[in-house]
């Protein structure tokens, strides 16, 4: 199997208590992010693939989770790195319309419900975190 890695960036609205998310064509709703190519970071990574799904500049933060999955048809073992981001700037719009269909604000209930491979809810993520740090 080969490994793929996938970073995520949890981006939290405290004053509507909303997640960002996007709709992946062909995919399904999930937070913006995406696979880590070679020679980058994770933190690089999921900056980039922010800024390629939403156009927001973000600051990655602590990790917030991180989930493993295998995907036999396609051969996978993924592992994947959630962190916690703060905007920096930018406006919300869909710069790659044959990959994103949405990019919403959705209520903790509801992303919830779109992430459910997360068992204690977006709530533990809100309070969980765990220092990145590249060593170079």
């Amino acid at each position: 199997m080969n490994r793929v890695d996938v970073a995520y960036a949890f981006i939290y609205k405290e004053d509507a208590n909303k997640v960002l998310m996007v709709n992946n064509k062909g995919g399904g709703w999930s937070l913006p992010g995406g696979a880590v190519e070679p020679g980058e970071t994770l933190e690089q990574a999921v900056i980039r693939e922010v800024k390629e799904e939403t156009s927001l500049t973000i600051e990655a933060g602590d990790i917030i989770a991180v989930n493993e999955a295998f995907f036999i048809e396609k051969g996978h073992h993924a592992l994947f790195i959630t962190f916690k981001a703060t905007v920096i700037e930018g406006e919300i719009s869909i710069i790659d319309s044959d990959e994103i269909s949405e990019i919403e604000w959705v209520d903790i209930q509801r992303a919830n419900e779109l992430m459910p491979y997360h068992p204690h809810g977006v709530e533990s993520l809100l309070k969980a975190s765990a220092p990145y740090t590249f060593q170079g």
